[in-house]
């Protein structure tokens, strides 16, 4: 592999790298997830139903100063962010909120027609330099490097398992590669992770294995 950072852990220390964008989405995501799917008319859910998260009125002060934050590029520490990471592993159906966050972090710009005019393999060179891109600016430190072959992202002792040794944070990287990688191409793909270092291997990696069905 040509740019695998070394293996040992990260310093998390108080230097505000993590963009704001990422506690937003995280956040977004647990209030959009726990909002109850209807309420009768006339319904006062405080009263009548027990209090849920996606209702809390801390949670719309703190997603609206998150949302400050990210307009204005804030940065957060590993240990802020890593609160809501942790929050979310406790939640129900928690790898999906994940993957459902990493999706919503991929670059929006579109690159539409991009893939008519190249070939597929200059295709996915774009996609593996967006992504890397991507994520040092999301993450303010490279996460992983690339693997030979057409898209193969390895990394030792990243944030996500740092936050989490259960390993559901990584699913984070699973939506938001498939969605740049698709949205950079212009084809489904399926992106998996083949490696875990916590189900106990030497490091985390994620490929593009085959094309969505």
């Amino acid at each position: 592999m040509s740019d695998l950072p070394a293996s040992q852990p990260p310093k998390r220390g108080r230097a505000r790298r993590v963009h704001a964008l990422v506690a937003l989405r995280l956040l977004e995501a647990l209030r959009d997830q726990d909002l109850p799917a209807e309420l009768l008319q006339d319904e006062d859910p405080s009263r009548t139903m027990p209090r849920r998260f996606g209702l809390s009125v801390v949670v719309y002060r703190q997603i609206r100063a998150f949302q400050r934050d990210a307009r204005m590029g804030a940065r957060l520490t590993d240990e802020e962010v890593d609160v809501l990471f942790r929050f979310v592993i406790g939640w129900p159906d928690g790898r999906d909120v994940f993957k459902h966050v990493g999706r919503s972090l991929a670059d929006a710009r579109s690159f539409r027609g991009v893939h008519r005019i190249l070939p597929t393999g200059l295709r996915f060179a774009m996609a593996r330099s967006r992504v890397r891109k991507r994520l040092k600016h999301l993450f303010g430190r490279p996460i992983g490097g690339f693997a030979p072959g057409r898209f193969s992202i390895e990394g030792r002792s990243l944030l996500f398992v740092e936050s989490d040794p259960s390993g559901e944070a990584c699913h984070l990287l699973v939506g938001f590669c498939q969605a740049l990688v698709e949205r950079v191409t212009g084809e489904p793909v399926t992106v998996r992770q083949t490696l875990c270092q916590a189900r106990g291997d030497a490091l985390c990696r994620w490929e593009v294995t085959e094309p969505a069905n």
